[in-house]
């Protein structure tokens, strides 16, 4: 059982703006580019340009009782395209605010990286946000190697000091990076075979 992720997200403190879209860029930053609800880095859906801003609570349905809601900093989520489209203006109380609540507490991955709900709120977020699409378990994969290979760089430049005592770790990293490869390869096959 792996964590669902290693960071929780937090929004800065951020002056107002009078269009949400202006937000982006401190969004991108505070949620460290990745989505709040299923952390997937935007470098694997195209980028930030293909992210959307997500209002946790929508402020569709309060315009009239909360008009700020809209612009509201602390209501908005740095989010994947998928999610934002599904969750739209659903307001059920199991949405969990990823800034606000430990999500390793309510999901978890299993040695394969999908996601895996934990608790009833977990399990309406999964459900009703189709975080068990393969997609999701294939990000985590491909950030899986990236980071391997951004260790492996770094032992690189350290091996020519010091050679026999990083051999070991040069040897793991690369078998991890290899099984992270085959398994990547394995989903694309199998997506192929199921399109």
């Amino acid at each position: 059982m792996k964590n669902f992720r290693n960071s929780t997200p937090a929004r800065s403190r951020v002056s107002s703006k009078k269009n949400y879209l202006e937000y982006k860029p401190f969004l991108i930053e505070d949620f460290h580019h990745k989505c709040g609800y299923t952390d997937c880095r935007d470098y694997w859906f195209g980028g930030p340009r293909c992210f959307h801003i997500d209002h946790f609570i929508p402020w569709r349905k309060h315009i009239v009782d909360n008009p700020n809601l809209k612009t509201d900093y602390n209501n908005l989520v740095y989010s994947c395209s998928y999610v934002n489209i599904l969750k739209s203006d659903d307001e059920n109380s199991n949405y969990l605010d990823p800034c606000t609540v430990d999500y390793n507490k309510h999901f978890h991955r299993d040695d394969m990286g999908n996601i895996i709900p934990d608790t009833e709120e977990g399990k309406y977020m999964f459900d009703h946000l189709r975080m068990g699409l393969c997609r999701y378990a294939i990000v985590w994969k491909l950030d899986q190697m990236k980071d391997k290979m951004e260790e492996l760089i770094k032992v690189k430049e350290v091996l020519d000091n010091a050679a026999e005592k990083n051999s070991e770790l040069l040897t793991e990293i690369c078998v991890l990076i290899s099984e992270f490869t085959c398994e990547y390869l394995k989903y694309e096959n199998y997506l192929a075979l199921n399109q």
